[in-house]
């Protein structure tokens, strides 16, 4: 497994317990850090950069998935594949340094890993959807981080 694609499925472990169970989402980074240890700063920054600007964002990134995804209601859909859209979705709208056909590979290779025999197809059929209003998503989901942002001012969201 690649090295970003690493930092990705354990952010994806991350997310995916937060979502079944409510922990702390900084001790269940912590402990996946000590049972899978990327070996690099960078990677763990980016870990912890997906897991901390997914969280904030996730009724608002189950918005969109929701809308071009509308035969399944975002609560039917299996949490390891919801929770793969949302980083992909996340790295789309809100991250600059991943293209969108990045994002996209790298969702369908997570789910190849950890969904069912469906979720790939599934996966790339709704980011597809998603990327074709990629412009108007972006602006939607930036304004709504840059709103969490200034509610918490003092609060840095890539923190556990």
């Amino acid at each position: 497994m690649k090295a970003r694609t690493r930092a990705r499925s354990l952010a994806l472990q991350v997310l995916y317990e937060v979502d079944l169970t409510g922990h702390p989402p900084g001790t269940a980074f912590r402990y996946r850090l000590e049972q899978e240890p990327l070996g690099n700063p960078r990677l763990e920054a980016f870990a912890r950069a997906i897991i901390f600007g997914v969280l904030p964002l996730r009724p608002y990134l189950d918005k969109y998935i929701a809308q071009y995804a509308p035969e399944w209601p975002v609560e039917q859909i299996a949490p390891i594949d919801r929770n793969i859209l949302r980083i992909a979705l996340w790295e789309m709208a809100i991250a600059d340094d991943t293209p969108t056909k990045v994002a996209i590979n790298e969702a369908v290779e997570l789910a190849k890993i950890y969904g069912s025999d469906s979720s790939p197809r599934f996966v790339n059929g709704v980011l597809g959807s998603l990327a074709q209003h990629q412009n108007e998503i972006r602006q939607a989901l930036q304004a709504a981080a840059n709103a969490i942002a200034a509610a918490s001012p003092h609060a840095d969201l890539s923190q556990p």
